[in-house]
C-alpha cells in the first residue's frame, strides 16, 4: 500500500509540473504577442486620437529625393557638353567612313557625314543599350528610323543637308545650336576666292542685270532666291483661292537659302588650306545656345501651311522670319538692291537673333520707296500708319502676317522723321 501511494504521490507532482510549465509557456507566449496585438488593434482603431510626431520613413525619403526619370529617346547636347564636359571628337570623327559614298565622284569631301558609332555611347550608356524595352531600347531611336533589329536604317546625319537619300530620311528636330557666322570678315573674302577660282562653289546668278557696282558678290555663294519666278507668268508657289482680293499670298521669291551642310564652307576650311577653323573645330562655329531666343515671328502657321503645301524648307524660313513676314526678295526693285541696303554686315551677330532684324528704315530708299516724307507721296508705311492713327484694329497687312494688328512700334514713325523734307 505504501509503495502504491508513493506512485500515487509522484504522479500528482508530475502532473502539477507539468501544468504550471504549460501555464509558463502560455503566458511567454500572451506576453510576446501583445505589442502586435496592440499595434494591430490600433490600426482599425476609429476613436480620435493626439497626433504624434513620427520619423519618416524611408519610402518618404525615397520619393522626396527621386530625380525625374530621364527620356533616353530625346538626345541632349547640352547634357553631354555642360554636364559630362565632353568634347565633340569624343563621339564625332572626322572624317566619317562613310563621306566618299554620301556624295560621289567630285562632289565628295571629307565630312562629318553620319551619327557616332555604337561604341561612343556604349562608355556611358551600356545599360540604356541592353534594357528590356520592346521594340528595341528607347535610346536606339535617336539614330535609327525604324528601331527594331530586322531594320539598322539610320536618318540622315543632320550635316547632310545638300543630300537626297529615298532610303534615309531626315529625322525633325529643333537644334540646339546656334551657327556663329561672321558676316562681317566673309564678304569680302568669299567674294574674291570666287572671282579667282569660280568653280570651287555653286553657280549662282543675279535675277536681273541691273545690280548695283557695289553689291557684294559674295552673299549670292550663300543664299539664292527660292523658286524664283524668273520670266515666268506664275508668281504664287501655290495656286491661290478665286476669292483671295487683296488678301497675302505667298509668292515665288520671296525667301533666300541658307547653307544646309558645310559644302560651302569646307571649301576654304580644310586641311588641305588650312584655313581655321579646320573641320574637326566644331564647336567654333557649333555653340550651343546658352538661352532660348524666344522672339516673336511674323507668321502664322495654320495660314502658311495652304500657301507652301508640302515645301517644308520655304516653311522652316518663313517661321524664323522677325521683321517682315511677308517681304519678297524678288519682288519690285527688290533684286536690284545691294544685300548691304538692308543688311548690316558689322552689327550682325548670328549667335544674337535681335541682331539680325531689319531696320524699317531701310523701307526708305535713296528714293523714298516705301516710307516718304508725306503721305500724299505714296509710302505705305505712311499710309498705314495714318490708318493705325484712326481705328487701332487696323491690320497693317503690307509688310506684316501677324505684327500688323499690335500697335506701330516707336522705329515706324521715326523712320518717316528721318527722312521729311526740311
Amino acid at each position: 500500500m505504501k509503495l502504491r501511494s508513493v506512485d500515487s504521490h509522484l504522479s500528482d507532482v508530475r502532473k502539477s509540473i507539468a501544468i504550471k510549465m504549460v501555464g509558463l509557456v502560455v503566458i511567454g507566449l500572451t506576453v510576446s504577442l501583445l505589442p502586435t496585438f496592440t499595434w494591430r488593434t490600433a490600426a482599425f482603431d476609429t476613436r480620435e486620437v493626439e497626433p504624434q510626431s513620427r520619423r519618416p520613413s524611408n519610402r518618404a525619403k525615397s520619393s522626396a529625393s527621386k530625380k525625374p526619370r530621364v527620356d533616353y529617346s530625346r538626345f541632349a547636347h547640352s547634357t553631354h557638353v555642360n554636364q559630362a564636359q565632353l568634347k565633340c571628337d569624343a563621339c564625332h570623327l572626322f572624317p566619317t567612313k562613310n563621306w566618299q559614298e554620301v556624295r560621289k565622284g567630285d562632289a565628295a569631301f571629307q565630312d562629318v557625314a553620319e551619327f557616332p558609332e555604337h561604341s561612343a555611347c556604349l562608355n556611358c550608356h551600356r545599360a540604356q543599350f541592353f534594357a528590356r524595352e520592346r521594340p528595341a531600347p528607347l535610346i536606339c531611336s535617336n539614330c535609327h528610323v525604324k528601331v527594331t533589329p530586322r531594320d539598322t536604317t539610320r536618318f540622315l546625319f543632320p550635316s547632310l543637308g545638300d543630300v537626297q537619300d529615298s532610303t534615309r530620311p531626315s529625322r525633325e528636330f529643333v537644334s540646339e545650336f546656334a551657327i556663329n557666322f561672321p558676316h562681317d570678315k566673309h564678304v569680302e573674302i568669299v567674294g574674291s576666292v570666287t572671282r579667282k577660282n569660280p568653280s570651287s562653289f555653286v553657280s549662282v546668278s543675279w535675277t536681273s542685270s541691273k545690280v548695283p557696282d557695289d553689291a557684294p558678290k559674295s552673299c549670292p555663294v550663300c543664299h539664292q532666291t527660292l523658286q524664283p519666278q524668273g520670266t515666268s507668268d506664275e508668281e504664287y508657289i501655290v495656286t491661290p483661292p478665286k476669292d483671295l482680293g487683296d488678301k497675302f499670298w505667298l509668292k515665288k521669291g520671296t525667301f533666300k537659302s541658307s547653307p544646309r551642310s558645310h559644302t560651302v564652307c569646307f571649301t576654304c576650311h580644310n586641311k588641305e588650306a588650312e584655313v581655321p577653323p579646320l573641320p574637326s573645330d566644331c564647336g567654333v562655329c557649333h555653340q550651343l545656345e546658352k538661352t532660348v531666343q524666344n522672339l516673336k515671328r511674323d507668321f502664322d502657321p495654320k495660314s502658311a501651311a495652304p500657301m507652301v503645301a508640302a515645301n517644308k524648307i520655304d516653311l522652316e524660313i518663313w517661321s524664323r522670319r522677325i521683321s517682315s513676314g511677308t517681304f519678297r526678295h524678288e519682288g519690285g526693285e527688290h533684286p536690284n538692291l545691294s544685300c548691304l541696303n538692308c543688311h548690316n554686315v558689322a552689327t550682325m551677330n548670328t549667335t544674337d537673333k535681335k541682331s539680325l532684324v531689319v531696320a524699317v528704315k531701310s523701307c526708305g530708299g535713296a528714293e523714298g520707296c516705301h516710307i516718304t516724307a508725306t503721305s500724299d507721296d505714296g509710302g505705305i508705311l505712311n499710309f498705314e500708319i495714318d490708318q493705325k492713327k484712326e481705328n487701332s484694329e487696323f491690320m497693317c497687312s503690307k509688310c506684316h502676317v501677324t505684327f500688323g494688328s499690335s500697335p506701330a512700334p516707336a522705329t515706324h514713325p521715326q523712320s518717316i522723321q528721318s527722312i521729311k523734307k526740311p
